[in-house]
């Protein structure tokens, strides 16, 4: 059955030079709804992997689609989130959710005359996270956290298909971390939108993902794709099960030999 997401032997070199090979016979596939982490060793090609999907590069062989269209150019129906955090600092956190409004169709069209009802709904997605009272503060006012909250909000306040995020909560403290992963599983759960996550800590792609994908050092190629079985909802106590403990030392050992070694 064809994925919402499909890459099918997908390469991308950046320039001639064979060093600079990124991916190679890269195939995925992501069915829609369904929520992909990405794990493996620094350099191995996963941000590279985020920018052939959205169709930010171009891809040097092989071929994708999206909700069944091939990708040939940036993608209008995605929401992203990175980092460090990218809200602009000039804006209210009210006023950075709506950003997308702004700038994607339809909605950009209709704000002008909806757009009592769209603070509402942005109102609403802040109140999800946990930053009802926050609508009128600034970035400077926020925590690392409360930042992130407001990044998910607008990664998905435009309701795109697919959501891409890219070491998302890589710069917070490991209790705003875990918190966070609560928040956007609860946004996953009620809104269901396809998710493909980049992320080093094996620990949150077991709590987030239904599958985990682990690339091999560059260039990057899929080597294992895994199952999480852990019913959702999922607390913070279920990544120390067995069952999870396990998968994590598995993605571990698959990471391990997967590293370049020293010459």
């Amino acid at each position: 059955m064809t994925g919402f997401v499909e890459l099918d032997q997908v390469s991308l070199k950046y320039n001639e030079d064979i060093d600079s090979l990124a991916l190679y016979k890269t195939n995925i596939s992501v069915a829609r709804g369904e929520f992909v982490a990405v794990v493996g060793p620094s350099g191995c090609g996963k941000s590279t992997l985020m920018k052939v999907v959205t169709g930010l590069w171009p891809v040097t062989a092989g071929h994708i689609t999206v909700a069944g269209l091939p990708v040939t150019g940036p993608l209008n129906f995605v929401g992203m989130a990175f980092q460090n955090s990218s809200l602009l600092p000039w804006r209210t956190t009210l006023d950075n959710v709506m950003l997308p409004l702004e700038i994607v169709e339809p909605h950009a069209s209709r704000l002008r005359k909806e757009r009592t009802a769209y603070e509402a709904r942005a109102c609403d997605m802040l109140a999800l996270v946990g930053l009802k009272g926050f609508e009128s503060k600034f970035p400077w006012q926020l925590s690392g956290g409360m930042q992130q909250r407001t990044q998910l909000c607008r990664a998905l306040i435009h309701e795109p298909s697919l959501l891409m995020l890219d070491e998302p909560f890589a710069a917070l403290d490991m209790f705003t971390r875990e918190e966070l992963w609560l928040v956007l599983q609860n946004l996953w759960i009620t809104r269901r939108p396809t998710v493909i996550l980049v992320t080093h800590d094996l620990r949150e792609a077991a709590f987030l993902a239904d599958r985990v994908l682990v690339m091999s050092a560059r260039p990057g190629r899929i080597i294992l794709d895994r199952t999480v079985t852990t019913l959702r909802p999922r607390t913070l106590n279920d990544t120390y099960s067995p069952e999870s403990v396990e998968l994590v030392h598995e993605l571990r050992e698959h990471i391990s030999a997967a590293r370049p070694r020293a010459a």
